[in-house]
């Protein structure tokens, strides 16, 4: 243990712990902009100097470690000094209109500018010029950027894909597409954690809003949306609402007040996706000569990027089951158009995912099964839903709880828990032992691959038949489980992938709070759900049911392979250079 002083408080903190955390044990704030533990920790913004006494010059409390007998002033006035240019600084390189900004309200450079009282900048403003893409999914604004490689540093630790780098030098030092290539060019997985650990507006989701408030205002349309499971969780978030009062059914609720026609939740089309990618499993472990092992999952669109784009020889081991999502879209267009008695072309279906690259899945032209078009026309975040609860003036607190509409509403514990890591894998194997026994198994019998291990693995048996399966969460981990399972160092029959770590609940388009990570959290309240479920089968689900027996017959027949399984060869990926990697 070392003894130091913060502030002229005594402080005693583990030998190895930064002055940043020293301080925050002791309930002293130190800002920062830069600093993302374990990930970021290059002290890179100068926000967090500290002045130790007996020495000239500042240091970075985010990488300076205590030492015993230290003395640390957090806010003396040669900090505050230094400090306050050091922030004027990145406000001169950086586009202040924070009224048009996505982070207003919700921004670190923001906080701290506003915390030192900055009422006027002392330097010539140069912002850089924004040149991008705006129709892809993923928009950064080169104005805004402060240059604290946060966004490099995600994307190459965690999710190990390169995609951004520095570029240019000296005063015109800036962040951009690595290879000197152009977004489009590059093999991005849209998982979006770039933008989820931007500190300030540099990164975010193309915004969508406008286009379903145009169908919403048009007579001709039928609007329909889907509401997916992890978006429950997370939701009221921003609109200060705690965890009682942001419930699923004043969700609802807040969607009929913006005026949707029909509101539906995608966990259904969860439940139909374990109905045709389980049975898919048992067609495979039942033709082990057929099929090389093991199967992965494919309901993440962002693991089916990053796996088509780094290991494009392993795409035939995807499920071919389509996403909830996309399944969802194909059934409100041909199966919910009939019970309506309404022409399919007149639907304009929505989805409110907590996930970027879910609106380029939407986009591929593999995605238009039921004959109407794109079977899901638009998809938002949960941030962009955020943004339009406020924009329609609607305060939820306020309103009274709604169901979903039926029948596409209802939907299965094992559906609810999709949104959590391992909660795809556990939601089919409930199922599939079903299909291979004719019983139901404990709805808790596969809980070992719950939690937030990056990878995890288990053995359960199924009528004596040994299943080995793992679950990962984050493209860093799954580029070490398909690396060990090229060297024959692991050997499974089913995975689940998803791209972000913590599964959906930790999605790219998920509420930002800077410096958190809340997977874990809004995951527990997934399984808290589940629990307490009057169904907790995918095979039990009654609307489930007679969507089979009234239009696709059974899984995997030819109809339902026609509305809810894709073929994933039938797009490509920009390959970068380095890609095949082994």
């Amino acid at each position: 243990m070392v003894n130091l002083t913060i502030d002229h408080l005594p402080v005693t903190v583990p030998e190895g712990t930064t002055i940043l955390d020293a301080a925050r044990s002791a309930g002293i704030h130190i800002p920062s902009l830069c600093y993302l533990r374990g990930v970021n920790e290059i002290g890179a913004c100068r926000v967090c100097v500290v002045e130790l006494v007996g020495m000239d010059r500042l240091v970075p409390a985010c990488n300076n470690v205590v030492e015993e007998g230290m003395e640390v002033l957090t806010s003396s006035p040669k900090v505050r000094e230094t400090r306050r240019i050091n922030v004027e600084l990145l406000l001169s390189q950086h586009d202040c209109h924070c009224a048009t900004c996505v982070r207003s309200g919700n921004c670190s450079l923001q906080t701290i500018a506003n915390d030192l009282n900055i009422l006027d900048l002392p330097f010539e403003k140069k912002v850089p010029e924004t040149r991008w893409d705006r129709s892809f999914p993923l928009f950064r604004d080169a104005s805004k950027c402060i240059k604290c490689m946060r966004c490099i540093q995600i994307c190459d630790k965690v999710q190990t894909l390169n995609i951004w780098d520095v570029a240019a030098t000296g005063s015109r030092t800036t962040v951009d597409v690595s290879l000197n290539r152009k977004i489009t060019q590059a093999d991005c997985s849209l998982c979006g954690q770039c933008i989820t650990h931007c500190p300030v507006g540099a990164l975010r989701e193309r915004d969508d809003t406008r286009q379903v408030f145009e169908a919403l205002a048009d007579p001709n349309k039928i609007t329909v949306v889907q509401v997916a499971p992890a978006v429950r969780t997370a939701w009221g978030e921003f609109m200060g609402l705690s965890p009682e009062q942001a419930t699923v059914k004043r969700m609802v609720a807040a969607l009929r007040r913006i005026g949707f026609d029909y509101i539906f939740d995608t966990n259904f089309a969860a439940d139909l996706t374990i109905m045709e990618e389980g049975s898919e499993f048992l067609q495979r472990l039942k033709n082990p000569g057929a099929f090389k092992a093991p199967m992965f999952t494919s309901c993440c669109p962002g693991w089916v990027r990053f796996l088509k784009s780094q290991y494009p020889d392993m795409v035939s081991q995807l499920s071919t089951a389509k996403s909830p999502q996309q399944m969802f879209g194909a059934a409100a267009k041909s199966y919910y158009a009939q019970l309506l008695g309404a022409d399919p072309q007149r639907i304009y279906s929505v989805s409110i995912m907590p996930c970027l690259a879910k609106k380029q899945e939407a986009a591929l032209p593999t995605m238009e099964s039921a004959g109407a078009g794109p079977d899901v026309d638009v998809v938002l975040t949960t941030r962009e839903l955020s943004r339009m609860i406020r924009a329609e003036h609607i305060i939820p607190a306020e309103l009274k709880e709604e169901e979903f509409d039926e029948p596409l509403g209802v939907a299965s514990g094992a559906g609810i828990i999709f949104g959590a890591t391992g909660g795809v894998m556990e939601a089919a194997l409930r199922s599939a032992y079903y299909l291979v026994t004719g019983k139901n198994p404990s709805p808790d019998a596969f809980r070992d691959v719950r939690g937030m291990d990056g990878w995890k693995e288990a053995t359960f048996h199924i009528a004596d038949t040994p299943i080995r399966v793992a679950v990962v969460s984050g493209l860093g981990n799954a580029r070490r489980l398909i690396q060990a399972l090229r060297r024959g160092e692991v050997q499974y029959d089913f995975v689940e992938v998803m791209a972000c770590p913590g599964g959906c609940s930790g999605g790219g388009g998920q509420p930002i709070h800077d410096g958190q990570e809340l997977a874990e959290s809004r995951s527990e309240k997934l399984y808290g759900l589940d629990a307490i479920a009057d169904l907790r089968f995918s095979h039990e689900n009654p609307s489930v049911q007679r969507l089979y027996k009234d239009f696709l017959v059974r899984p995997l027949s030819e109809k339902a392979h026609h509305l809810l399984h894709t073929d994933h060869t039938a797009w490509e990926m920009p390959l970068s250079p380095d890609s095949q990697k082994n």
